[in-house]
């Protein structure tokens, strides 16, 4: 899953927030900062911050977050430049600066897995010449009990599998921790 965590001190208080690709926000698609509670998803104390202030996103298109302003009057510091119209985007270790606060991307965690690892995979050419010589190898003999397949992690909630890989950033549809995911097989195409 792809996911991006801010720091930030506000009211004397570390706060820490992660932001999900497809997570659910009061603009869909976006993370907005600010201090309009109605408005805002991470809502913040500081007078020098806008109601409404910057929008982080995913663009799953170019597989990174990007950080947009909202606020022309008030533009964003994003490491080190001015963001007065368009957008940027976010690494880890980046600096935001709304107003006088600052926020930093401690980490970006991108999933490179392509999406067809999920697909049945197909049964290469050469499989069935193994099994024409079962009766000479005794240990290939379950072979044909275990078809060939990568395991993969069923999202407790929306049933979906995805790689084990994900195990520890959690299912990519909806988020859910895959800690107490079931382990499947998913099974070759014939």
């Amino acid at each position: 899953m792809n996911a991006l965590t801010l720091q930030w001190q506000d009211a004397g208080q570390n706060k820490t927030q992660n932001i999900y690709e497809q997570q659910p926000s009061k603009n869909p698609g976006t993370v907005r900062i600010g201090r309009d509670p109605r408005q805002c998803d991470i809502v913040v104390t500081n007078p020098t911050v806008s109601g409404l202030h910057v929008e982080i996103f995913f663009h799953s298109q170019q597989q990174r977050f990007y950080i947009r302003n909202l606020r022309s009057p008030n533009p964003p510091l994003v490491d080190g430049k001015q963001l007065v119209q368009g957008e940027m985007p976010l690494t880890e270790g980046s600096m935001i600066y709304l107003g006088q606060m600052k926020l930093y991307v401690t980490t970006v965690i991108i999933n490179s897995i392509p999406a067809t690892i999920l697909a049945p995979l197909p049964l290469p050419v050469a499989q069935p010449k193994p099994q024409a010589n079962l009766g000479h190898h005794h240990h290939q003999q379950s072979s044909p009990t275990h078809p060939r397949g990568v395991y993969g992690l069923e999202c407790p909630r929306c049933h979906k599998v995805s790689p084990a890989e994900n195990l520890q950033v959690g299912c990519p549809w909806c988020g859910t921790s895959l800690a107490a995911a079931v382990s499947v097989l998913v099974a070759p195409s014939n």
